[in-house]
């Protein structure tokens, strides 16, 4: 877990960029596999998201309309918010850095797929997962693990029908980044619930593409410690005051 206001550059050469982010978000996570898999370099500072009156005047200046939210990618001191908004724009801005997240533009369908799918993950995946994170029983928690796995049956579907590694093809692309950013908070929720959501049995090949995808240089290396992650899960229902639930410890 990185202390609040605590900087770091990854990367060589200085492309002025900025990323203010907090170590657990997926949607921070999404912004920072798109740059390392691009090999941008970037300096990243974490921001202290839950204190009293603790963000920084950086990020709230920077994303007033949503209150300081992270991420957000300054780019020459220029603030692009919201996480698939920040891939496209990077996309586009470092035309010449690979993989590029979506298809070419000689193949408008593709794009529009690509686009659809990413944002289905928000539409679709996330209100599926919250209250496997926030749930106020164990019986509301395990009801929506099934649910989420069925969201992830849509996903199996498309990568089912591409026939590729990655859901852009040959590499990464913007879907591959959308949806694994979710990953870890995906696996965590045997732990919290009991019920393996990214599961073989159900889903063989999105289980076979998260392996792939969390594996890559550039991801593998910004995977958040599953005890540390699960000690923040806790932690965070203990300050909204939802219920302790007690994480789920496997049979023997």
């Amino acid at each position: 877990m990185a202390a609040a206001g605590a900087e770091a550059s990854c990367g060589g050469e200085d492309e002025g960029l900025t990323l203010l982010g907090f170590w657990s978000s997926p949607y921070v996570l999404r912004v920072r596999f798109v740059l390392n898999l691009k090999g941008i370099p970037y300096k990243y500072v974490e921001e202290e998201l839950f204190g009293d009156g603790t963000k920084s005047a950086l990020l709230l200046a920077s994303n007033p309309a949503h209150g300081g939210k992270v991420p957000v990618l300054l780019h020459h001191g220029r603030p692009v918010a919201e996480s698939l908004v920040i891939a496209e724009y990077v996309d586009e801005a470092f035309p010449d850095r690979r993989p590029r997240l979506l298809p070419s533009a000689s193949d408008p369908h593709e794009r529009a797929a690509a686009r659809f799918w990413a944002a289905c993950v928000d539409q679709k995946l996330v209100p599926a997962w919250a209250p496997v994170f926030c749930g106020r029983t164990l019986e509301e928690r395990v009801k929506a693990a099934g649910e989420l796995v069925a969201v992830l049956e849509m996903f199996e579907g498309v990568l089912a029908g591409g026939r590729t590694e990655f859901f852009g093809g040959e590499s990464a692309g913007l879907v591959d980044v959308a949806l694994g950013g979710f990953i870890w908070w995906l696996r965590a929720s045997e732990a919290m619930c009991g019920v393996k959501t990214i599961d073989p049995a159900r889903t063989p090949l999105v289980a076979a593409w998260a392996e792939r995808f969390s594996a890559l240089d550039g991801v593998r290396e910004m995977a958040p410690d599953m005890p540390t992650l699960l000690e923040y899960h806790q932690w965070t229902r203990a300050r909204f005051g939802l219920p302790f639930l007690p994480l789920h410890q496997p049979p023997l």
